[in-house]
């Protein structure tokens, strides 16, 4: 009896859609649910803040230190399996940090879960960017939607647990391993094959407008791959400018009582949560330059008039409007970088997924030092300030598709052999 397996591959598709959105999901909640809680970890080991600062600082550290090591261990291993042991590992690092009876060893597990985190972020992204080129349309923003989603989850558990008395080290051990075995059933759904395996990519104006030299990288594409690193540096500097400062300025600065001064990072991440789920939507539509424009004026003028006229509805109307703007730029710069002509497969995502980390790293110390000599409020002008920054950068990014281009072609499906052997890899 013949049968028809036409829509095995649609099957194969959505399976690992879904699959890529698991690894989203855990690698936002892990790390969220020992955020809460440093606190805690700050009195138990008598930290001063300045010394918890840098205690802090050692996760994105990490991450920059390992990033680029991720292009040559998804090239050798295939991007879900990087992703997976790397949240596996990831995991680990913050039960051990949460449980750090020292600061050396807090210092060190944070540095260690940064740089599994790095690995983990690159290979999940490759693999989602590997499922949208078999959509054939733009799905990554929805990925990162998922991230928030476990951000705020993980952050909700990390609350759960700290109102129900539940030990750190039970709440992260019991955590860890609800979202390590998440990630390991996303494994066997994930695309098999190799992650260079033939796919095309719709062709980017850069392209059109600047093809590579064959005898190395252009001084263009060089200069296009930089403002793409500064673009996501904008939009994790804003992310940090709320989970780091948000609830403070709230409570010191507006004297907003703590249950009211926690939403303003909820509200950051809420609205980036809703941009990015209509983001996709929105790219498709209008192209990622005009979304990311967009999305610096929401951003600049949002936190720009909650920080000229301060009040507790506003700043949190404005950290609202911070997340909302930013939603896509991260997701838009990944995939152009990894769009690049000239870069070897993974390169380009590798470069600007490691160098955005600088804005986690350089923006606590940089809104904390204005801070101590002009006030929060003015340290907090490196939010609108980004959103300046990605107005004027904006223009690397892809823009609207022409109606007439050709449709990117679908990836060859894999067989029924190399789809029931979760990471196989062919020649």
């Amino acid at each position: 009896m013949h049968v028809d397996t036409r829509a095995e591959p649609v099957l194969a598709d959505r399976r690992a859609r879904m699959a890529v959105a698991a690894l989203f999901l855990t690698n936002g909640a892990l790390f969220a649910n020992l955020v809460p809680r440093y606190p805690e970890i700050k009195a138990a080991l008598h930290l001063a803040n300045t010394v918890y600062g840098l205690a802090v600082a050692a996760f994105p550290a990490g991450a920059i230190a390992a990033g680029l090591a991720a292009g040559t261990l998804i090239r050798r291993f295939g991007s879900a399996r990087v992703a997976v042991a790397g949240t596996l590992l990831t995991g680990l690092c913050v039960v051990v940090a949460g449980l750090a009876p020292s600061l050396a060893l807090l210092v060190a597990a944070l540095f260690l879960g940064g740089a599994m985190d790095a690995c983990t972020d690159v290979a999940q992204n490759a693999h989602g960017l590997r499922v949208q080129r078999r959509y054939g349309r733009s799905i990554i923003n929805s990925f990162h939607a998922v991230w928030s989603i476990g951000a705020v989850l993980g952050g909700a558990m990390a609350a759960g647990a700290i109102a129900l008395h539940v030990p750190l080290g039970l709440h992260l051990a019991v955590s860890g391993a609800i979202f390590s075995a998440l990630a390991l059933v996303a494994l066997r759904f994930c695309l098999p094959g190799r992650d260079d395996e033939q796919t095309v990519e719709a062709v980017s104006h850069l392209e059109e407008t600047a093809p590579a030299s064959r005898g190395g990288l252009s001084p263009r594409i060089a200069l296009v791959l930089l403002a793409l690193v500064v673009i996501a540096i904008c939009g994790t500097v804003v992310e940090d400018a709320g989970s780091s400062w948000a609830t403070l300025y709230l409570s010191a600065s507006l004297s907003a009582p703590a249950a009211i001064a926690a939403t303003g990072y909820i509200a950051l991440v809420g609205a980036q949560f809703v941009g990015r789920m209509i983001g996709d939507r929105l790219v498709d539509r209008f192209g990622q330059r005009a979304v990311a424009r967009a999305g610096g004026v929401i951003t600049a003028v949002g936190m720009g008039l909650a920080l000229a006229f301060p009040t507790v509805l506003g700043t949190i109307g404005g950290f609202a409007a911070a997340g909302f703007g930013v939603a896509t730029l991260v997701p838009a710069a990944m995939q152009a970088a990894d769009a690049l002509p000239g870069l070897r497969h993974g390169t380009g995502l590798t470069v600007v997924s490691w160098l955005m980390r600088l804005g986690f790293l350089l923006s606590p110390p940089l809104v904390g030092t204005v801070a101590d000599t002009a006030g929060l409020r003015v340290g907090l002008l490196v939010v609108p300030m980004a959103g300046v920054v990605v107005l004027l950068l904006a223009g690397v990014l892809r823009g609207r598709a022409r109606s007439d281009a050709p449709a990117p072609r679908r990836a060859r499906p894999a067989s029924n052999a190399e789809s029931a052997v979760p990471g196989h890899r062919t020649a």
